[in-house]
């Protein structure tokens, strides 16, 4: 596969929308389950006495992630409640960048096959700062697969040309998916192309639940799945 980057042919087309300085730090951090902090020092490094993590800055030094970059801090995320270190997480990326050849190889089709070698490598030879048997595990017939939790976040992303092009942030169950094709990348309802955030901002107003679901065509379920996403409690917008 060719490398994925602003460089490369992938970058044409609708391929340029993965690239677009798009979330805040802090609404990755609520779609991927993890703080703000950790996103921060994930792309811009941090020093502490006697040690430096160098930064992976945002594309342009943007506040702003791209698509690409938010599927990385959804496996950032699960990577640290695995129990990896930053520190150890950066080595398997810089690693993986390398493997797979591509800038981005989280969100590489290959980093579902190839990527656990590269980690089972890792955690095999350098072994400080990983709790292997959270991430990789060895099944009944000796194959080395992904651990329970990264292969749960493997599934929740859909694949196009390689790429992970659509992301259902809360499991394939969920009704909420978020694609950069659809409505700049937010969050939506899916088959329905309503923003999430649109369904929070109109219960924020004071507007009845039963108006909402109307206006937008939307079931009782997709719209309690909206709010549950947007973290607004059904009795606070009751």
């Amino acid at each position: 596969m060719a490398r994925t980057g602003r460089n490369s042919e992938a970058s044409t087309g609708w391929y340029r929308r993965l690239y677009l300085p798009t979330y805040q730090f802090s609404e990755a951090a609520r779609m991927t389950g993890t703080r703000p902090q950790t996103i921060a020092r994930w792309f811009r490094g941090y020093e502490v006495p006697g040690h430096r993590m160098r930064p992976v800055l945002p594309s342009d030094g943007s506040p702003r992630l791209s698509y690409l970059q938010l599927v990385e801090v959804a496996f950032v995320a699960t990577f640290r409640k695995c129990g990896v270190k930053l520190e150890a997480l950066r080595q398997a990326r810089e690693y993986s960048v390398n493997t797979l050849r591509s800038d981005y190889p989280f969100a590489q089709l290959s980093f579902k096959t190839d990527g656990v070698h590269v980690f089972h490598t890792l955690a095999e030879f350098e072994g400080d700062g990983w709790k292997d048997e959270h991430v990789i595990a060895t099944d009944a017939g000796g194959q080395v697969v992904w651990g329970s939790a990264v292969a749960d976040r493997l599934n929740q992303f859909e694949y196009e040309n390689g790429v992970a092009a659509r992301w259902h942030p809360r499991g394939r169950q969920s009704l909420i998916l978020v694609d950069p094709r659809i409505a700049f990348g937010a969050p939506v309802i899916a088959d329905t192309g309503v923003p999430t955030w649109a369904i929070k901002d109109r219960v924020k107003a004071g507007e009845e639940l039963q108006e909402i679901q109307d206006d937008f065509g939307l079931t009782r379920q997709q719209l309690e799945e909206a709010l549950s996403f947007e973290e607004v409690s059904l009795s606070a917008a009751a």
